[in-house]
Parts: C-alpha cells; sequence; structure tokens
C-alpha cells in the first residue's frame, strides 16, 4: 500500500468510530470532537496533557480533555484499531504461511486500589496496578492484528489466544507461534481445529511436561506422538492408557476457570510433532508443531527464533509509543491509550515498508529505518494538516541504525513501576 492509501485507511477508520458515538455530549460545538479526541491521542508524544494540547493547537484545558475523554467509551478506540487493520493488506508471508506471534504482558497504571486492575499478594504488599496485554503480532509485517485486554488480577493468557482464535477467520495458511506459558491441551485441539491454523508451542521438557512427551530421550529429535484426552475415568479408559484432565463439574465449555479447561468432546484423538534442538548455549529446547515434515528441524528452529519480534515490539510499544508514560489514572483511559498506541504502531510500521533505505556500497552492515524516529515522524505528521506524503518518506529514510545479526546479550529483567504524573511538570 502506498503510505496515501494507509493514511486514507486511518482517516476513514477515525471518522467511522467517531460517528457511531451519539448522545447530548457531543451533540454541542466543541474543538473537543471525537474525532479529535482519538486523533489527539493517537498522534500523542510524552509530556503533560496541557504539552500535548497545545503541540495540537487545540485551545482547551487538560482538565476539559479529561471530562470529554470520559465520554468515549475504550471500544470506539478499539474500533478504529480493527477498522484499520481491516482496510490495511499485508502482505509478508514465510512459505505461504502468515506468523502471529502471541505472548503477554503487563502495563503499569497509577495506583487505585479500587479498580480492578489493583493487584495485591505478598510480594507487593502496598498492591500496585496493572492491565495484562495479549496480543497477536504479525512477526514479518510487524503490526499488531488483534489484542485482548484483562485487569492484571483476571488474566488469562490461554483463554485471551483461544477467544482470539474464534473470533477471528483466516482466509489463509497462519502459524501461531507461542512460548512456555501456553502449553495446553484445550489450546492446541483449538488450533487443530481450527481451519488454516497451525502452531508452535514451546513446552515443557522436564518430568512435569506432558506424559508422552516425558518419555522421549533427551537428545534432538523430530517425532510425532498421539494419545487420547478423557475427561473421565472409566476402567476401559485407564486401561486403553488415556490421558485424564480434571474438568471441574461446574465449568463450561469456554469456561474462563484457569484449571482443567476443555471445550471438546470425550474422548478426543490428538496427534502432533515434537521436535527438540540444541541450542548454541548447550541447552536443548522443545516445542510442540502441527507443522507437516516439509517443515525440517532447522526451520522450525528458525520459526520459533522469529517470534522474538514480538518481544522487541513490546519495547517499542512501551518506550518508543509511549505506554510507561499514561495521561489518566482510571483503567478504560489505559485502554484507550493502548488502542491508540497500538494504532499508531501499525500506521508507522506501513509507511516504513514505503521507505527505500539506501545502503552503503562499501559498508560492513546493512542499514534499516530507524523505527523509534519513524514513530516520531509519523506522529507528527498525523497532527500537521495537509502534509505532504512523499517528503515523510524521505525524512524517514534520512534516519537509519545498522543491523548487526546474531547480536546476543544477557536480559536486564528489572521490575519497573508506573512513573508518577509529577515528571510531566518538567516535561
Amino acid at each position: 500500500m502506498k503510505i496515501h492509501a494507509i493514511f486514507a485507511a486511518l482517516n476513514a477508520a477515525i471518522r467511522a468510530a467517531a460517528q457511531s458515538i451519539s448522545g447530548r455530549h457531543f451533540s454541542r460545538k466543541s474543538p473537543l470532537t471525537a474525532e479529535a479526541v482519538i486523533r489527539l491521542f493517537i498522534s500523542a508524544e510524552g509530556g503533560c496533557l496541557a504539552k500535548i494540547l497545545h503541540t495540537a493547537g487545540l485551545g482547551v484545558t487538560a482538565s476539559a480533555l479529561s471530562q470529554r475523554r470520559a465520554q468515549i467509551p475504550p471500544e470506539v478506540f478499539r474500533a478504529v484499531f480493527d477498522r484499520f487493520n481491516a482496510a490495511c493488506t499485508d502482505g509478508g508471508l514465510f512459505r505461504d504461511y502468515r506468523l502471529l506471534a502471541v505472548d503477554g504482558t503487563a502495563v503499569n497504571l497509577p495506583r487505585n486500589p479500587a479498580a480492578p486492575s489493583f493487584v495485591q499478594n505478598d510480594g507487593i504488599p502496598k498492591g500496585v496496578n496493572q492491565l495484562h496485554v495479549t496480543p497477536l503480532y504479525d512477526i514479518l509485517n510487524r503490526t499488531f492484528s488483534d489484542v485482548i485486554i484483562q485487569p492484571e488480577p483476571k488474566k488469562d493468557e490461554i483463554g485471551a489466544l483461544v477467544e482470539m482464535l474464534e473470533r477471528n477467520t483466516f482466509p489463509q495458511k497462519t502459524l501461531i507461534i507461542a512460548d512456555r506459558g501456553f502449553e495446553s491441551y484445550n489450546l492446541i485441539a483449538h488450533c487443530l481445529e481450527k481451519q488454516n491454523v497451525d502452531f508452535l508451542i514451546r513446552i515443557k521438557q522436564s518430568k512435569s511436561a506432558m506424559r508422552e512427551v516425558a518419555k522421549l530421550p533427551m537428545m534432538e529429535l523430530d517425532c510425532n506422538i498421539s494419545f487420547t484426552i478423557t475427561t473421565t475415568q472409566t476402567n476401559e479408559e485407564k486401561k486403553n492408557g488415556y490421558i485424564h484432565l480434571q474438568v471441574p463439574k461446574k465449568s463450561k465449555a469456554g469456561s474462563k476457570t484457569r484449571r482443567g479447561r476443555w471445550d471438546f468432546p470425550s474422548p478426543y484423538q490428538m496427534r502432533f510433532r515434537i521436535c527438540r534442538f540444541l541450542l548454541d548455549n548447550g541447552e536443548f529446547e522443545t516445542v510442540a508443531t502441527s507443522l507437516s515434515q516439509s517443515f525440517t528441524l532447522a526451520d522450525i528452529r528458525e520459526l520459533y527464533h522469529l517470534r522474538w519480534g514480538l518481544e522487541t515490539a513490546f519495547r517499542d510499544l512501551k518506550y518508543t509509543l509511549g505506554l510507561v508514560n499514561l495521561h489518566g489514572r482510571s483503567d478504560a483511559f489505559a485502554e484507550q491509550e493502548l488502542y491508540a498506541d497500538l494504532t499508531a504502531f501499525n500506521f508507522a510500521s506501513r509507511v516504513c515498508r514505503e521507505v527505500v533505505v539506501r545502503q552503503p556500497s562499501d559498508g560492513i552492515y546493512a542499514y534499516k529505518v530507524n523505527f523509534k524516529m519513524a514513530v516520531m515522524l509519523c506522529k507528527e505528521f498525523l497532527r500537521t494538516p495537509n502534509a505532504d506524503g512523499e517528503k515523510l518518506l524521505e525524512e524517514i529514510g534520512r534516519h537509519t541504525v545498522p543491523i548487526r545479526p546474531n547480536r546476543q546479550d544477557e536480559r536486564n529483567l528489572k521490575v519497573k513501576g508506573f512513573a508518577g504524573f509529577v515528571y510531566r511538570v518538567a516535561a
């Protein structure tokens, strides 16, 4: 898609979502129309609300903006995200497969014990507020295709992925790539039953692994396993060695309970492929997949490695797009900004695909777009009336960074709380 078509698709999505809002709040004339508020948060950068309003040329107070955004449900911002995705074509494929990675991440909010997002336990006696975000991320096209947002105390990543599988149709072959936290008989069955969907999930390989996997020798291997799932325990089922799932009697199909969830008939025959390969650090990694044998062990390893693109997307979403610096205290305001930033991320990614990056003739490395600068320039473009799209592409093309393949560094994970509003005074 050309940049003009991408921009037109975003504009159409914003207008359609804004027009869906009705009521007395939007009947009178005001510079803070629903469309203006949506555009404001999609194009907003860091700093306080007063600074954002000044940059956008809106002569209203931060208090007026907070009152106005409270009248817009988060679902309206969600509609912009969905409509924009539906209007755009993302064509990057791996051997005819669309690659969708899934994982979860937490977004910190201001402390509010009365909010559904408040979580408190022995590790955090004072409690914190967090929303849990579980997206489907198109690895090769670098865009978010779907997302589930849950309060941290009620997070359910497996349930979120099942919900996204159920509500989406997949017109082309799609591979779902997931980390170890998504290991689940129920989820695997959902993937096996979904048309045009295959899966590649990292699974446990110790004594706590799936029974059929725990029997396998600790060595590189590529084999098929088959077994039968049952929710009852008859003598015949015990004799046949069926795997029994203890589904609570009160649990129903699609139940949100985390234990023993099973949405299919019993007994249920299951068959898939187990691949185990040796990493450079000398440790083994085991994945379950429904891909055919035409994908070699080397292919499987490469595909799972591509999942790391979602981790870098999370970093960009939080620090480049600004999710670490939210502009409201309520869970609803946080959801608005989440959808707005996901939309802005997808807009910048689609624009970057249209940029021509000039490669040095005698350089050591190839170069790619500096995504952090691209996001800043795209947001400036969205705020500027009658901005020149071709000029935007040229400007983004001037800001590049080298591609250094196979770089490795130990992850330095630190718990980070919400950055308070006081910092915005100096922003």
